[in-house]
């Protein structure tokens, strides 16, 4: 299998940290949506990342959709999120803040280097999102006592919340203070010790002005 997709996107990246620790061999193909859209169409019409392209030529798309079936094939001892009921649901609601939060970063970014003259509402609208966000992922993470959200072994939650945290610091450092969120820093901290997070990484370019 392949995974389309440069590993400065949480997204992208958030896939690629869950198929190593899965100890899934996968070819990593870093194309931009940008600059390789063309490339990207055949498996994916939307030209998004991440995509990831199986054995068999089955294109997933989405790292929610991917995810998924990852945890289909590892089954559900192995798996990276609760089977079912409330523990489940309180995952995946960890997991779409974080996306959420993922969402309006890159969206952000993009207003900031696409755009000669930034749109202010949209701007001050995604300023927003990002700090409620980060607001409640920090209450969150700071009532959970376990090293992971998921207790004593990494879970989806926690490479995604830790992703995009990441992310967000690099892309906008001016709304990530690590003193203002010392539970979200800390738990991102414990997790790109980990060696798949230091293997796949790709640092953001600094932002300029």
């Amino acid at each position: 299998m392949f995974l389309i997709g440069q590993y400065d996107s949480p997204f992208v990246r958030r896939v690629a940290i869950a198929l190593r620790l899965y100890g899934f061999a996968f070819e990593h193909k870093p194309w931009s949506t940008f600059g390789d859209a063309d490339k990207i169409a055949p498996y994916n019409p939307l030209r998004r990342v991440p995509t990831l392209v199986c054995d068999d030529g089955e294109a997933l798309i989405e790292s929610t959709i991917i995810l998924d079936y990852l945890d289909e094939l590892v089954g559900p001892e192995k798996a990276m999120l609760p089977r079912g009921g409330a523990e489940r649901r309180k995952h995946l609601r960890i997991c779409a803040l974080a996306t959420g939060l993922g969402d309006k970063a890159v969206s952000l970014l993009y207003e900031r280097v696409l755009r000669k003259e930034q749109l202010a509402l949209w701007v001050e609208r995604c300023q927003a999102q990002i700090g409620d966000v980060l607001g409640v992922l920090e209450a969150e993470r700071a009532r959970v006592t376990t090293p992971y959200w998921l207790g004593g072994r990494i879970g989806h939650a926690d490479i995604a919340v830790a992703c995009v945290v990441r992310f967000t610091r690099e892309a906008h450092p001016l709304l990530f203070e690590s003193s203002r969120y010392p539970a979200l820093s800390a738990h991102a901290e414990r997790c790109e010790a980990l060696a798949p997070f230091g293997e796949i990484l790709q640092p953001l370019a600094p932002p300029k002005g």
